[in-house]
């Protein structure tokens, strides 16, 4: 992970708990590491891990962020960029999200546009909200990745249409992980030629809240290979959707 210092600031979306949570913890170990790491949680007085992370770091900056709300997004992008100033935000991690698992006799629409609304929708308003940053940091750099601006989309192998272990009763968090996916592939283009990447990255089946503890990783082994993949982003993955060992996964 010796490249995340290249990255100048890094915002994680989701930041308080699970994969988000485990991502600070990393980056806030390593050395060296992106010069601001930035945690956006949905509400910080209930984020107690990560207000005690903060506490014994001092480069460590928490903001307040519910990815369904614009007024939240609009307050964040304002305390972000007084944060990064005219150096801009190098790589958005679109970490929040949530997993409904209804099977088909119980799937309803209401679960269906809730977690399409957070896993597909948000990400891409959060993405559109931030983009005056990440074009300040693209401006200042060559090639792409994080060294440069980058976004990272939080994935799902489940989002795979061609796995043939995928879940499909797993109606409303598959099809949003599918459709965020689809998010990261018109960003990957929208914004090539202002050599911002796009990626969606699969943490893998993780033991968290939201994996269960029957998953196969721990948080520490997904997370470390994560950012080892983040950290390597490179014009060849941009529009890609890469494994956490940062192998391509079929759309």
């Amino acid at each position: 992970m010796s490249d995340l210092h290249k990255c100048g600031s890094i915002l994680v979306t989701g930041a308080s708990r699970g994969i988000g949570l485990q991502i600070v913890e990393t980056l806030m170990k390593s050395n060296p590491r992106p010069g601001k790491v930035i945690a956006a949680a949905r509400d910080r007085s209930r984020a107690k891990e990560l207000n005690r992370l903060a506490e014994s770091h001092p480069d460590l900056y928490i903001v307040t962020l519910d990815v369904t709300k614009k007024d939240d997004i609009e307050a964040a992008f304002k305390e972000v960029e007084s944060l990064v100033g005219d150096k801009g935000l190098n790589c958005l991690v679109n970490n929040a999200g949530i997993k409904v698992d209804s099977t088909l006799s119980e799937v309803t629409a209401e679960e269906m546009m809730k977690n399409f609304e957070v896993n597909a929708v948000s990400p891409l308003m959060v993405t559109k909200a931030f983009l005056p940053l990440l074009r300040k940091a693209a401006k200042q750099g060559t090639g792409m990745g994080i060294h440069r601006a980058a976004i990272v989309n939080v994935s799902s192998a489940r989002a795979s249409i061609q796995r043939k272990d995928t879940h499909v009763k797993w109606y409303p968090y598959c099809v949003s992980k599918a459709a965020l996916n689809m998010v990261t592939k018109c960003l990957s283009s929208d914004l090539l030629g202002e050599g911002i990447l796009c990626v969606s990255v699969n943490p893998g089946w993780v033991n968290t809240d939201m994996g269960g503890p029957q998953a196969h990783l721990t948080k520490e082994e997904s997370i470390d290979n994560i950012l080892k993949v983040i950290s390597n982003l490179s014009e060849k993955d941009n529009g890609g959707f890469l494994n956490h060992t940062g192998e391509t996964l079929p759309w």
